[in-house]
C-alpha cells in the first residue's frame, strides 16, 4: 500500500520535518465551459494562484487552483504566454475555454499550522478519553486516506499518510523513530526542536518507505 507523506512534529508542536512521496496522487480536472463561466475564480495572495472561490460541479471544487487554460500552463495569475487569467476567462470571445483544475500543493506554512493544529487535536483526544493516561489519535480514518500517528515518551509526534486500505504502519512508524535516534538525536550539530536537516536520514526514510511498499509492513 502507497505511503503519501510523513511529518515529524516537535513534543511543542512545531513541524520539524516533512517529505512528500511520489506515489502521492495529484487531484486534476479539465473541462471545457461556455461563456459565462459559470463559477468565481479569483487571485489569491496568500496562494498566489487564481482560485475557484464560488461555485463548484463536476469534481471542480471550491479551493482547486486553474493550473492551465487551454493547455497554457498558468504561474502565479499570469499565463505562460503573459496574459491575466482572470482577463482570459471574462472575455467572451475566448470561449469555448478549456480550463485544468488542481489541488495546489500544500505551502510549507500551511504545513506548519496543520502540524501544529494536530498537536492540539491530540492533547484534546487525550484529555477527553474516559481512562486515565490515555493516549492521543492513533489512527484517523478518512475516506482516500488514513492517518498513523505513533507518538514517543519525550512526546515526539510521527506522522504518516498512507492509502486508507492499510491496517496497521507501527513497523514502519517505529523504523522512523530508529532513524530519527541514529541520525538526528545522535548528531552534534543538530538541536532539539529544530528543523531536521540531514542527507542520510532523508535517503533512509525513503528506502525504508521503499521497502515497506515493495515486501510489506512487515519486513521493514
Amino acid at each position: 500500500m502507497p505511503v503519501y507523506s510523513v511529518y515529524i512534529v516537535s513534543k511543542s508542536g512545531g513541524l520539524i520535518f516533512h517529505s512528500d512521496f511520489p506515489s502521492m496522487p495529484r487531484v486534476e480536472v479539465e473541462k471545457t465551459f461556455s461563456y459565462p463561466l459559470d463559477m468565481t475564480l479569483s487571485y489569491q495572495n496568500v496562494l498566489k494562484r487564481v482560485v475557484v472561490v464560488f461555485g463548484q460541479r463536476d469534481g471542480v471544487c471550491v479551493g482547486h487552483a486553474v493550473m492551465a487554460v487551454n493547455g497554457v500552463t498558468v504561474n502565479g495569475r499570469l499565463l505562460e504566454d503573459g496574459r491575466d487569467v482572470e482577463a482570459v476567462v471574462a472575455d467572451e470571445a475566448n470561449y469555448p475555454l478549456s480550463i485544468r483544475f488542481g489541488r495546489p500543493r500544500l505551502t510549507t506554512n500551511e504545513r506548519i499550522v496543520l502540524a501544529s493544529t494536530f498537536h492540539s487535536f491530540y492533547a484534546i483526544a487525550s484529555q477527553l478519553s474516559p481512562e486515565p493516561k490515555s493516549s492521543g489519535i492513533e489512527v484517523l480514518e478518512a475516506g482516500a486516506f488514513r492517518l498513523h500517528c505513533f507518538q514517543t515518551v519525550t512526546g515526539i509526534k510521527f506522522i504518516v499518510l498512507a492509502d486508507a486500505r492499510q491496517a496497521s504502519l507501527e513497523p514502519l512508524l517505529r523504523r522512523l523513530f530508529e532513524l530519527y535516534a541514529d541520525y538526528a538525536l545522535k548528531n552534534p550539530f543538530y538541536s532539539l526542536e529544530m528543523p531536521i536537516r540531514c542527507e542520510l536520514f532523508d535517503t533512509n526514510l525513503q528506502a525504508a518507505v521503499e521497502q515497506m511498499e515493495r515486501t510489506g509492513i512487515s519486513n521493514v
